[in-house]
């Protein structure tokens, strides 16, 4: 008696986890980007209110970590839902946002334009249209629609 053969789905590529057909749904994901989103941009306001008024990193130590930290979990939920949003406009304007911060920690004496600059690319980035936000530079189309 031969074994019947199992009918199983091909694996899937590591492109194919990456970036879904579809976005995944986490039921938990709006609430915590409220919160981290909420959090990030009082940090950040904290931080860039400050420079002007020559604080250092001492004093801006706990402002700075919760900005990257949040930051991180941030843009960590978005990847997690579907990591093509890195060839989609709002992928691409968070990018550019940390080439920004990046060159402000690189060049101190600047940091304030740069972090300005930084916060003017968040900015339309987080309030763009949705064909913008889900526009692919790689297919150049979009493809994704908002929720």
């Amino acid at each position: 008696m031969e074994p019947v053969p199992q009918d199983r789905p091909a694996p899937r590529t590591l492109l194919q986890v990456l970036c879904p057909e579809s976005p995944r749904h986490f039921p938990w994901a709006r609430p915590a980007q409220l919160v981290l989103r909420s959090l990030h941009i009082a940090a950040m306001a904290l931080v860039l209110g400050a420079i002007p008024f020559g604080a250092d990193f001492q004093a801006l130590r706990v402002p700075i970590l919760l900005t990257v930290a949040t930051g991180a979990l941030l843009f960590a939920i978005d990847l997690a839902r579907d990591a093509a949003i890195l060839t989609q406009g709002s992928g691409v304007a968070v990018v550019v946002k940390l080439a920004l911060l990046g060159l402000g920690v690189l060049q101190p004496a600047s940091r304030l334009p740069w972090y300005l600059a930084a916060t003017l690319v968040a900015s339309v980035g987080s309030h763009m249209p949705g064909a913008w936000r889900h526009f692919s530079f790689l297919q150049w189309k979009v493809i994704k629609h908002p929720d």
